[in-house]
């Protein structure tokens, strides 16, 4: 009777372990993930027909690019290579131009309200990235010490 008690806690947790390694919405195309994206904002910024058109185009060239660049990632991490400095730089450099030039765009789609809405949440989303990427660099650490200690 243990036994089976046992293998089935097993089984309920291996299952839970995959169902939370699969990723939310990676099986989505690029349309589906920008359709989603606007319908999102629209509930949010309280968007018009024309700006709903306007931001399409914007949005769904940023996504294709999010998630090219974790196609290349996942290919480069197999290289290992490290860049100089100087690849780095202009890597960063195209990448704010990137944030700077969609960030120029929405502010000339959307109205002051709107804008200052968009500003908000922004800013709520870079701030959640950062104590999750926090929180996984100090849950490293902490394994690190277990380590160093037995």
């Amino acid at each position: 009777m243990k036994k089976i008690v046992v293998a089935l806690i097993a089984l309920s947790l291996s299952f839970t372990v995959s169902a939370q390694k699969r990723k939310k919405g990676s099986d989505f195309t690029v349309e589906q993930k920008t359709e989603l994206a606007l319908k999102k904002m629209t509930l949010d910024l309280d968007l018009s027909d024309r700006q709903v058109n306007k931001i399409r185009p914007l949005l769904a060239e940023k996504i294709s690019d999010r998630s090219e660049h974790r196609k290349n990632k996942k290919v480069k991490k197999e290289d290992r290579k490290r860049l100089s400095s100087d690849e780095r730089f202009k890597r960063e450099m195209a990448r704010l131009d990137k944030m700077i030039a969609f960030k120029a765009n929405m502010k000339d789609i959307l109205n002051d309200d709107q804008y200052e809405r968009f500003e908000k949440i922004a800013a709520h989303k870079k701030h959640k990235m950062k104590r999750r990427g926090k929180h996984r660099r100090m849950k490293h650490d902490r394994s690190e010490m277990d380590f160093d200690r037995g």
